[in-house]
């Protein structure tokens, strides 16, 4: 999804929470299920997930599941999460995009833009008035030196198989140490058991 300036302009016209001194995030996170694959390892499911940090206070931060009564707190706030899921589908987040800080990452979130290639599709007229010049010509250098570059794009899918395949395969190793501790701890009281009865 390519940036739309009149979904963003309707996001920032839209009302904030009453309570000026609590600021809100909504996010996916993976959340291991009761359920286990075929395989016997755990099954995890996306969940929406929104964190309440009060201002001026970085130690008091919430972490819990979007309810529908926090979505309707937090609207504006909502709409960007909804926003930025729309253009990841089909785009490189930000925060993947080594060439920018932190601090340009979440100035153009700010605004609407999660993704290198909704930043470098901005009309000029858009980039000024959003205020994104540097980040927009990083962005533009970035795409047209990676054109037809399948080699990184290749790599970096093949990066995240193996980070997937690592965490699985932690989950995997976990398990079966619990397994292993179980098995032992029974192994010790059947020794003290039958040392016992010889000394009886």
């Amino acid at each position: 999804m390519d940036f739309d300036f009149a979904l963003f302009k309707q996001i920032i016209d839209t009302p904030t929470a009453d309570d000026k001194n609590v600021a809100a995030r909504f996010y996916d996170k993976a959340v291991k299920t009761s359920e286990v694959a075929a395989n016997g390892l755990p099954v995890f499911k996306n969940v929406t997930y929104v964190e309440i940090r009060l201002k001026d206070n970085s130690t008091e931060v919430f972490n819990q599941p979007a309810s529908a009564e926090k979505i309707r707190r937090f609207p504006r706030e909502y709409a960007l999460y909804k926003m930025s899921k729309e253009q990841i589908k089909n785009g490189t987040p930000l925060e993947q995009f080594a060439f920018m800080t932190a601090a340009e990452v979440a100035t153009c979130k700010s605004r609407g833009v999660f993704t290198v290639e909704a930043l470098a599709g901005l009309s000029t007229e858009k980039v000024k008035d959003l205020g994104l010049q540097n980040e927009y010509e990083l962005a533009r250098i970035f795409l047209n030196n990676a054109k037809n570059n399948s080699a990184v794009a290749a790599f970096a899918h093949r990066e995240e198989a193996y980070k997937q395949r690592i965490e699985a395969l932690q989950e995997r190793i976990n398990v079966l140490q619990s397994a292993l501790d179980v098995q032992q701890s029974k192994k010790k009281r059947l020794k003290k058991g039958d040392k016992d009865e010889n000394n009886s």
